[in-house]
């Protein structure tokens, strides 16, 4: 049987070199087998647009730069909470979710149960005898 792997993460340095980066997205992921965990850099007034992620619970950390965070169940209102190293946020599955860097940008760590990946599927192509 495997051993399991410890990892011991520096955030304030992760944090860091994901700043000096250009690009909008994930600049650090580790997957264990029962954890995803993606350290997300969005520069400023970037934003990852309202969804729901009917799957998992994810816990967001912000860990540098400010912004805020949109919640809300379908249909309802949505509350606006700051964004700022420190703040924590668990956000049950169901719950509409959106996310905007402010003028420093944000870097923020998520952490979720594992999920499957995606798989593609093949579309059904109807037969001529199906139409």
């Amino acid at each position: 049987m495997e051993q399991p792997v410890l990892t011991i993460a520096d955030l304030n340095a992760l944090a860091a070199a994901a700043r000096a980066q250009e690009k909008s997205g994930p600049a650090w992921s580790l997957a264990s087998s029962d954890l995803n965990l993606n350290l997300v850099r969005l520069p400023p007034g970037d934003e990852i647009p309202g969804h729901i992620n009917a799957e998992v619970d994810v816990v967001y950390l912000a860990v540098a730069g400010a912004g805020t965070i949109e919640l809300g169940y379908a249909g309802g209102s949505m509350e606006t909470h700051a964004m700022a190293p420190g703040g924590l946020f668990v956000v049950p599955k169901g719950l509409h979710r959106a996310i905007h860097a402010g003028e420093q940008g944000l870097v923020y760590l998520t952490c979720h149960r594992r999920r499957a990946g995606l798989m593609p599927r093949r579309a059904h192509k109807p037969h001529a005898s199906d139409e």
